[in-house]
């Protein structure tokens, strides 16, 4: 027994008077099969319906139509691509450069980065650049991955460790979040910062009014004087 199991469409199926085949094999509005119909006897239940006959599987022997509202299914579809593509998480890899004897400012702000980079979900490359003398002391910039690592494991892990690279020694960390969990955390964030943004200005005018009542009771007290 033939059962149709769905596929995709394509961006522009045939519709109604455009399908130019003489059968057709239906399926109804609940995805409920009609079996083989002449295509006039479809068109008239797309009729019947008030919906389109859209071809599905052109391919098909005969091709395969479904009953269905297009313009509905068509806005649906875009609004999906759209949210998809509003979800979808893109892995970046962000770089930091470090001398081996910087000094602790700027190794605060340096690791700043590299905490706010793993909090996003994205990768960070560590690259310790010697120069001179300073090739000739290569445990001083693995001491110094080490010690970057450790700072920030709560936030991600070595996925590629210390390697020397010609004149640099490169590290690779990863982010124990996935992109999609720290950007949905970013957009509650955000969320939460503009609701508390407008419960504020909603609470302003009754601020506003109580002291002002509070005034008003104060001015109708009569005086010590009187």
């Amino acid at each position: 027994m033939w059962c149709y199991l769905g596929g995709s469409i394509s961006a522009e199926p045939r519709i109604n008077d455009r399908i130019r085949v003489p059968e057709v094999r239906l399926v109804g509005p609940s995805g409920e099969q009609v079996g083989i119909v002449p295509l006039a006897k479809a068109l008239e239940l797309a009729q019947e319906y008030d919906l389109d006959l859209v071809e599905v599987a052109a391919n098909a022997r005969p091709p395969v139509c479904k009953l269905m509202d297009y313009g509905k299914f068509k806005y649906e579809s875009a609004m999906k691509a759209r949210e998809a593509r509003k979800n979808q998480a893109h892995t970046v890899i962000k770089e930091m450069k470090l001398r081996p004897k910087i000094d602790p400012h700027d190794y605060d702000t340096k690791k700043g980065h590299v905490v706010r980079f793993l909090k996003q979900g994205d990768k960070v490359k560590i690259t310790i650049m010697f120069r001179g003398r300073e090739q000739s002391r290569p445990e001083l910039g693995y001491r110094l991955l080490q010690r970057l690592a450790e700072d920030v494991q709560d936030l991600g892990f070595v996925e590629s460790n210390p390697k020397q690279d010609g004149r640099n020694m490169i590290m690779v960390l990863g982010p124990h979040k996935k992109k999609t969990e720290a950007m949905a955390e970013a957009r509650e964030a955000q969320a939460a910062r503009k609701a508390e943004r407008q419960g504020l200005v909603a609470d302003a005018p009754a601020e506003d009014a109580a002291e002002a009542q509070v005034e008003e009771q104060v001015e109708d007290q009569p005086s010590a004087e009187a």
